[in-house]
């Protein structure tokens, strides 16, 4: 395993923990913590233990609070232009197991874009959301312009680009942004529950469905229907779903082998 100096990786069961561990930066994210990020979800993937990659902030008040401003201060066309800007959220979506954003506190900015980056996001009841970077004279440079609208639509991905302004957590809910609200305390124990739940599922069903769905927001709906109709069709094929089905009519729990 290698050494990390901005993060914390810990495998427990299905689920990898990736930490993100500069608090007394409020977990701002650094150029050295994006690729220690990359290499901990790549490290991950490849883990056939692990069935779904989480990803968290160190301490109580901020999942991460952004990016690492006085990088982006010296930030050059050349180091913006770099594909590890706008790596991490792409591996995120690309990576066939379901990724998990577990937000503790203030997720902004360059911190956002990670989470948007995951396909569940659940969040304590104070955390704080918000594209900040018009104030500062730029824009955001990790996907939010791309993933915010899509995620919870074109009114509130304006509202929340244009403007700045930070949501709480309950509006992040009504708007789509997370789906659940979480205590604190309970925060990574949901995510647990939420990875052991996921594990249950034959191996095949939550990477072809997490495909789909980010195929299927790039096509046409004509196109997405017809993959799906193909995909369906090649899981229908597997051992896993004869045993499936053969378990659910048998009352007892299926044995899932990923074939």
């Amino acid at each position: 395993m290698a050494d990390y100096e901005n993060i914390r990786y810990v495998v427990a069961g299905p689920m990898a923990l990736i930490t993100i561990d500069r608090k007394k930066k409020h977990n701002a994210i650094s150029l050295a913590t994006l690729a220690e990020l990359q290499h901990a979800v790549a490290v991950a993937a490849d883990d056939d233990a692990v069935r779904v990659i989480t990803i968290t902030g160190a301490g109580d008040k901020a999942f991460a609070s952004g990016s690492d401003l006085e990088e982006v201060l010296h930030r050059d066309l050349r180091k913006a232009l770099e594909p590890i800007v706008q790596g991490l959220a792409e591996q995120l979506e690309r990576t066939p197991k379901p990724t998990i954003a577990a937000i503790n506190g203030i997720c902004m900015g360059g911190g956002l874009e990670v989470a948007l980056g995951c396909d569940l996001r659940i969040a304590v009841p104070r955390a704080q959301f918000a594209t900040p970077e018009g104030k500062l004279g730029i824009i955001p440079g990790g996907g939010a312009t791309a993933r915010l609208p899509r995620i919870v639509g074109r009114g509130w991905g304006m509202e929340m680009l244009l403007m700045g302004e930070p949501i709480d957590a309950e509006r992040a809910l009504q708007i789509g942004l997370i789906t659940r609200i979480v205590a604190a305390d309970e925060l990574l124990t949901e995510a647990r529950r939420m990875a052991d739940h996921l594990a249950q599922f034959a191996p095949f069903v939550p990477r072809t469905m997490k495909a789909m769905v980010h195929f299927g927001m790039e096509s046409s709906l004509a196109g997405a229907l017809m993959l799906e109709k193909y995909a369906q069709g090649a899981l229908v094929q597997t051992e896993d779903k004869v045993e499936g089905i053969s378990a659910f009519l048998a009352k007892r729990d299926p044995d899932f082998k990923g074939r």
